[in-house]
């Protein structure tokens, strides 16, 4: 009889672990920006996050978190999302994994990142350095690993809400090449974006004379009633057709601010902003294979 017990209860053990590594296996992978925590900013790696209502604050150890493309519908396209949440607070699922979700589904690797944030109480991160620090390490970890993710280098872009428009921003119209000399591997590689996708951005890393005759596609959303966010899609618009620049903007009537990808909007029209971007992606030819028509 205690034989039999024993067992049973090794037997369950056993059912019991096999669920908790099948459970974390499940899990995305989260890759951190640092193996040795953010520059000047080591001692703190260890700090954890807080989590609340799907956002996320005290981002000392910033990371991205990957959501690749089911394998049957994988092109090769490739997008980094940025939350918005006025640098102090990152709007994580809102902003974060459903656009993950929608993007996954049109074939589309996401990585979400998680950057400091220099507006949250008591911050030792300064606005105009931390958060560009880490989007462009972002991208340089996405692009040293674009093989083993199966990514188009040539179509590898960023994506933000809100505040992370701005840090969208930031990396799209100063990019930096990477230093051949560095010691980490990953700071040799380009940071540059392919393209941008930013939904009701603020003005902040906009330069404030013309942009560069280079500039990466872009695409914007905001509506007229969105007033403190408005003029940056306007000013940035105005600038890519200076430059003759590759752009589309959405300007909606309706839909105020902070309406992430439109199902939390009580308007109709705000419900479907997300299919006028599917209709840039393929006309853009960023959800086609190479040697494949446009879809």
């Amino acid at each position: 009889m205690k034989l039999r017990r024993s067992l049973l209860s090794l037997v369950a053990f056993c059912f019991v672990s096999s669920f908790a590594v099948v459970a974390r296996a499940d899990e995305p992978l989260v890759i951190h920006l640092w193996e040795k925590g953010a520059p000047g900013f080591e001692s703190r790696k260890d700090e954890p996050e807080v989590v609340k209502n799907g956002s996320v604050t005290n981002v000392h150890n910033p990371s991205i978190t990957v959501f690749p493309a089911p394998a049957d519908k994988a092109n090769g396209c490739a997008i980094i999302v940025v939350p918005g949440g006025g640098h102090r607070q990152l709007g994580f699922n809102g902003e974060g994994v459903e656009p993950a979700k929608y993007l996954n589904d049109l074939g589309v690797t996401v990585f979400i990142l998680k950057h400091r944030l220099p507006r949250e109480p008591n911050s030792p991160y300064s606005l105009d350095i931390h958060p560009r620090q880490d989007i462009q390490r972002a991208m340089r970890i996405v692009r040293s690993r674009a093989a083993e993710w199966k990514l188009d280098p040539k179509r590898i872009g960023i994506m933000g809400f809100s505040a992370g428009g701005e840090t969208v921003a930031m990396l799209a119209y100063s990019p930096t090449a990477g230093d051949p000399k560095a010691a980490d591997p990953i700071d040799r590689v380009d940071c540059h974006t392919d393209f941008q996708i930013s939904i009701y951005p603020g003005p902040l890393g906009i330069p404030a004379g013309p942009i560069a005759a280079d500039a990466p596609p872009a695409f914007f959303v905001v509506s007229s009633d969105d007033t403190s966010h408005l003029g940056a899609v306007l000013d940035q618009v105005a600038k890519y057709q200076q430059a003759k620049r590759p752009v589309e903007c959405h300007l909606y009537t309706f839909g105020g601010h902070g309406f992430g990808m439109g199902a939390r909007s009580k308007f109709a029209s705000i419900h479907t902003w997300t299919q006028r971007l599917t209709d840039w992606l393929n006309d853009s030819g960023l959800l086609t294979k190479p040697g494949e028509t446009k879809k």
